[in-house]
């Protein structure tokens, strides 16, 4: 239903899962009953309440992007700086919190439930590169989604190689890649078991980050000191 750019009909889901339309009636008459799903007068469905609070009871108890964001603001030399929460479905990316600078909001807004292609963004390739190489050929099997600037990922080759610089470094950067003007850093929040449960990202101008000498070495330290806020789930 999230992923659905349209609002789906009973013979949608049951296309696009495979199963027989009476399962997915008697599925979804329960995901109304739990307020997860709403029944449209035109007999569509769509998300219902109940996922908000989900969302709402996971952002009371995640702290993660507003920690980020002072830590941020106190040890670095670009306060300010645009900084997005995000986690991975499939081969997209969904922002769960964001912080958006003046600057970078005139030339794109993140926002809480907007999606992009992992293979692009700085939070999606961090994930990535905590997959192995098969992992990664497997998930793109039907190839990398269309570009969004003339800087996006071209081909799994070249999407494999720069997820074996971010395992060396520790980092990941979409380099315009999402939107022209828009370079982003990005690291992976670990769990007390060292997997990815989430990505920081900060975003600042093209020019800026090139002017200003901003080094992602530099904000590691913010995104280790962020991974036990989630790992311990204060």
């Amino acid at each position: 239903m999230a992923r659905s750019k349209n609002y789906p009909s009973l013979s949608d889901v049951s296309r696009e899962l495979g199963i027989a339309r009476s399962t997915v009636h008697a599925l979804c008459q329960t995901l109304v009953k739990l307020e997860l799903l709403i029944r449209r007068g035109d007999q569509t469905f769509q998300l219902g309440p109940h996922v908000m609070r989900w969302s709402n009871a996971f952002m009371e108890n995640s702290d993660v992007a507003t920690e980020f964001a002072t830590i941020w603001d106190q040890e670095t030399e670009l306060p300010g700086a645009t900084i997005t929460l995000s986690v991975l479905d499939e081969t997209e990316v969904v922002y769960i919190a964001a912080r958006n600078s003046a600057v970078s909001h005139s030339l794109i807004e993140f926002r809480a439930g907007m999606r992009l292609p992992a293979a692009f963004t700085a939070t999606g390739k961090a994930f990535l590169s905590h997959m192995t190489d098969f992992e990664v050929r497997k998930l793109y099997e039907q190839g990398l989604p269309a570009g969004r600037t003339v800087h996006s990922m071209q081909g799994i080759d070249q999407l494999l190689d720069e997820l074996r610089d971010i395992r060396g470094c520790g980092y990941s950067c979409d380099d315009q890649q999402v939107a022209e003007g828009i370079i982003c850093f990005g690291a992976s929040v670990l769990d007390s078991r060292n997997r990815p449960i989430a990505g920081v990202a900060v975003s600042l101008l093209a020019d800026e980050s090139a002017n200003r000498g901003a080094r992602p070495g530099d904000w590691k330290r913010p995104t280790n000191r962020c991974s036990p806020v989630s790992s311990d789930g204060r």
